[in-house]
């Protein structure tokens, strides 16, 4: 019987471990996992699984923050660096959340333990001598974008792209949608607590703006699953739209809301990339604490932050960073997508063909099929064919 240590961090890495837990022990049944994640993780684990810690839930997030969480990461490190040193696993698959997981993968390899690691920090866009440290401690990378595959085999680790696992979870959308009336508008504010405070009220600011344009807006806030109600309610007590209306908060994990918005406001992350796959024209914004954002803006190289911009090689949908994250300059943003609807048409259509670059469906099901055929993950049985 093996056993898995799995170590996920953040919302949609904790969403990703779950997914993974499923098809791997539906695959291999006798298979256990010891987890650091979140909620989701620990809803997939069963008898004989551990949960050692919701990480997931923290809401940890950019360069200064982390420091805050160092003594309970300090901590944590050492309650694996026991289990790792009593043979309490057989393999370490770290997915994404690189400041915590880099630690991870230095107790495996200092224990001989073969570390796996799905969904690769983004070293193409700061920081590329982490690339060194992995291919130190990883005896393979699984990638979900297909230019990680060439970076990492040109870098010489081993490496397999599988495809994005949000292909499996996303409906597929319809191409042609006209603009709703009343309009629907979406905002995604992020999905940790320092994001939501920070990107919420500037939202409800710029939908000020914007409806005076377009009075009847159906407005709707897709919280995140960590987040309780509460954290909205209090941002939006006292905010009414020019009819009177309130913002709906909207939980889903089938995203079939999400698919009917015709225009969201989206903080940058994974969402952006959701609402590429769905043909959702979005504007994105960027709005860190001060100290992280200039220890941002030092180390990152890429032209673009939004993923759908990073994938199609330009500015698809528009991007405020920091300072330029104003209420008038997010209203102007949106303004300019709606009334062009012209370029709004085009822009559904251009972010629907990013589907393309991913891989199609099946992330899930490759990484699993890739992850149990190595030697440390291949039941006695398996190995002796």
């Amino acid at each position: 019987m093996k056993r898995v240590l799995i170590a996920a961090g953040d919302p949609s890495g904790d969403l990703y471990a779950s997914m993974l837990v499923a098809e791997l022990r539906r695959r291999s049944p006798g298979i256990t996992f010891a987890a650091v994640a979140g909620p989701l993780t620990r809803s997939a684990l069963g008898p004989g699984d551990e949960f050692l810690e919701d990480l997931a839930s923290l809401g940890v997030t950019g360069f200064v923050e982390p420091v805050r969480r160092l003594p309970r990461f300090a901590r944590l490190r050492g309650r694996l660096d026991a289990l790792l040193a009593r043979g309490g696993a057989d393999a370490v698959l770290c997915i994404d959340f690189w400041g915590f997981n880099s630690t991870i993968l230095e107790a495996a390899r200092a224990r001989k333990v073969p570390a796996y690691y799905f969904i690769s920090p983004q070293v193409w866009a700061s920081r590329p001598g982490r690339v060194a440290r992995i291919k130190k401690c990883v005896r393979k990378m699984l990638v979900i974008f297909p230019f990680e595959e060439t970076l990492y085999r040109q870098k010489g680790v081993p490496v397999k792209w599988v495809g994005h696992p949000l292909l499996d979870l996303l409906p597929t959308p319809r191409r042609e949608r006209p603009l709703t009336d009343p309009l629907r508008l979406g905002l995604l504010p992020g999905s940790r607590l320092s994001e939501l405070r920070r990107h919420l009220p500037l939202f409800l600011s710029a939908l000020g703006r914007i409806a005076r344009d377009y009075p009847s807006l159906e407005v709707t806030v897709f919280a995140a699953q960590p987040l309780p109600d509460l954290h909205y309610r209090r941002l939006l007590a006292g905010f009414r739209l020019p009819g009177g209306g309130r913002p709906r908060i909207v939980r889903e994990t089938d995203y079939a809301e999400r698919a009917r918005q015709d225009l969201v406001l989206s903080s940058s992350g994974t969402a952006t990339l959701e609402n590429a796959l769905l043909g959702l024209p979005m504007v994105v914004v960027y709005k860190l604490s001060w100290p992280t954002y200039l220890l941002a803006r030092a180390l990152i190289k890429v032209r673009h932050i939004a993923m759908p911009n990073l994938l199609a090689g330009k500015a698809l949908v528009p991007e405020l960073i920091q300072h330029e994250a104003t209420p008038a300059g997010v209203a102007a943003a949106a303004l300019g997508l709606l009334e062009d609807p012209r370029r709004l048409y085009a822009l559904r259509a251009e972010l629907l063909a990013l589907r393309e670059l991913l891989g199609g469906p099946g992330a899930i099901a490759r990484a699993a099929e890739t992850l149990l055929a190595e030697p440390a993950l291949k039941s006695p049985l398996e190995a002796l064919r």
